[in-house]
């Protein structure tokens, strides 16, 4: 831990007053609740959330995580005992914590790969015609559903009749990899992790949804705003990937997209296409964070 008498001076910190850090950490915090209140009080009741759960189960970035707030890097908090031994921080004065130059130093691989990853899938058009069968084809030909606790809309045989009527067009590894072996021969091409970089567009709803990813890697070297705005998007995301599942979610208050009829389809498409659109301008904003923090690695490597 290195310390410095003149942290404002020395490492070019903005170091934010008391006062000032902690109510925007409180509405950091009150925001998140906001978002994710019913799912913290079913797991508080010991009940499963078919939807939500996903987003903590999957990505494995706990509520507790989520509900911290960090200012990025560059910004110090004065009176912050509670960051001491927190991941990424360093005290650089008595009772002010900053987000480490060595953790930075640890990241930069994560970063350039981030922000490769981000401009490739932002240089190409987005594809609107997956209609969210990607589901469809986890369940195809099995009996072994990955939520148990609800029940298949059209039943086993009505959901393999739709993925047998539509084409598999799905460009997401991450999605791709759970299709059971009767679904993997039908998508339009083969997927690997190998070609990740080659195939991710803006129009798929996991890659959307994966920028929540790609910004807690960052953490806390982002600011909690940029995280928690991409972490919105992939709840709106998630909504609708369930929306249009062959699970019937009514139960638990979704209305279904019927993608195994046109209007459905068309409904689909719209909202898949807005959620594109409002994930364009946060891979921007992630981009502009990675060069940042890279050209101040650089700088600090030099």
């Amino acid at each position: 831990m290195s310390t410095h008498d003149d942290p404002e001076h020395s490492l070019d910190l903005r170091v934010l007053p008391v006062i000032e850090w902690r109510t925007r950490a409180q509405a950091h915090r009150e925001r998140v609740d906001r978002l994710v209140g019913p799912y913290l009080e079913r797991r508080a009741a010991g009940r499963a959330h078919p939807v939500v759960d996903f987003l903590f189960t999957y990505y494995g970035h706990k509520p507790s995580q989520l509900r911290r707030w960090h200012p990025g890097f560059g910004v110090g908090l004065r009176g912050a005992r509670e960051y001491a031994g927190a991941r990424g921080y360093h005290r650089v004065a008595d009772e002010v914590y900053t987000a480490d130059p060595a953790y930075l130093a640890k990241r930069r691989d994560t970063i350039e790969f981030v922000d490769r990853l981000l401009a490739a899938t932002g240089s190409r058009q987005a594809q609107l015609s997956c209609f969210g069968l990607h589901e469809w084809a986890m369940v195809y030909r099995t009996d072994d559903v990955r939520h148990q606790q609800v029940p298949l809309r059209l039943g086993h045989a009505g959901t393999d009749a739709v993925v047998e009527s539509m084409s598999l067009r799905c460009t997401h590894f991450d999605a791709f990899r759970f299709f059971t072996p009767e679904a993997v021969g039908r998508n339009a091409e083969p997927l690997t992790r190998a070609d990740q970089l080659d195939r991710e567009q803006p129009g798929c709803l996991h890659t959307n949804m994966d920028l929540y990813k790609w910004g807690f890697k960052l953490t806390p070297l982002i600011p909690s705003d940029l995280l928690l705005d991409c972490f919105e998007l992939a709840c709106t995301a998630r909504e609708l990937d369930m929306r249009a599942s062959p699970y019937d979610l009514r139960e638990f208050g979704y209305e279904p997209v019927r993608i195994e009829t046109p209007p459905g389809r068309a409904e689909y498409v719209r909202a898949q296409a807005a959620i594109s659109e409002s994930a364009e301008a946060l891979r921007d904003r992630l981009r502009r964070a990675c060069a940042g923090l890279s050209a101040t690695s650089e700088s600090s490597a030099g």
